[in-house]
């Protein structure tokens, strides 16, 4: 593998939506949706949709629940997705690190 491997970058992470989703989950144990929502600045559905497309890959888990009578939907990084998203920063430092070495040659 080279330093510049593009293939090993995770496609479902680098969408920018998701890596910003990501990127707030890693910093919190569980967040609502409206808070990543607003975090994110996106719309409900976007959101839904990128929300989906992560927990189809279980890097996200969603959990529904009613509080009083309102609808509250609370999303948690899985250890699987806290582990994809370390192994894409990781691989982005690599790559970025190369780059800067080879530019000051």
């Amino acid at each position: 593998m080279s330093d510049f491997d593009h293939t090993q970058i995770d496609d479902l992470i680098h969408s920018r939506i998701r890596l910003a989703v990501i990127a707030v989950l890693a910093g919190v144990d569980k967040a609502e949706f409206t808070f990543i929502r607003d975090r994110v600045k996106t719309t409900d559905g976007n959101l839904s949709t990128h929300l989906r497309k992560l927990e189809d890959r279980r890097y996200v888990a969603i959990e529904k629940r009613i509080d009083g009578r309102k609808p509250v939907t609370e999303v948690s990084l899985t250890e699987s997705g806290r582990e994809a998203f370390e192994r894409y920063l990781a691989h982005l430092e690599s790559m970025l690190g190369a780059a800067q070495s080879r530019g000051q040659t």
